[in-house]
């Protein structure tokens, strides 16, 4: 009697564990506005392999946004997206307003990629995507925690989280490569 309690206690547990799961969302439940003010529907990002990152303008770091147009112009498309959040959480390196921060891309790294809205990626003000890629709770894969600026989500074809990368690993890493052309 005791096996079959056991048996329907972890059965329980886990039906639990699935519904909490889809009571968080998932990838694609999202909808944020890009620099320009236009809405960005994350659902339109089904079956495509998906990069998320944190930005800044005025970061050491800045440079990587070069690579990762790079990484746009020869990936970019029906299979691929990458998406900056502009953040200004780490020493005020992103202060500027939307228009601001799309003249400063543009300008110096020609940057064509999706540019979201600026976000808060840490503290009580975290946008709700930043939670969802942080908390294992709602990604069902991996607690992370957003180190700096340039810090890279790797989301794969179907929504799922597939590995975080460090701020200062650069956008055309191998193991970034490698992911893409799997």
């Amino acid at each position: 009697m005791n096996n079959l309690r056991r048996g329907v206690t972890v059965i329980l547990l886990m039906v639990l564990s699935l519904i909490n799961m889809q009571a968080q969302g998932t990838f694609y439940d999202f909808k944020v506005k890009t620099l320009g003010g236009a809405d960005f529907d994350f659902a339109d990002l089904k079956g495509k392999k998906v990069m998320v990152v944190n930005t800044a303008s005025k970061c050491g770091l800045t440079g990587q946004y070069e690579l990762l147009q790079d990484l746009w112009e020869k990936y970019g498309g029906d299979n691929f997206v990458i998406i900056g959040f502009p953040a200004n959480n780490f020493m005020n390196q992103e202060p500027g307003t939307a228009d601001e921060i799309a003249e400063f891309c543009q300008l110096n790294y020609g940057v064509s990629f999706p540019m979201m809205e600026k976000i808060s990626v840490k503290g009580k003000d975290m946008h709700p995507l930043y939670k969802w890629l942080t908390q294992k709770d709602f990604n069902g894969v991996a607690d992370s925690k957003v180190q700096w600026n340039f810090q890279k989500y790797l989301i794969s074809a179907e929504g799922q989280l597939v590995k975080v990368i460090a701020p200062r690993t650069l956008p055309n890493d191998k193991e970034v490569i490698e992911w893409l052309e799997q």
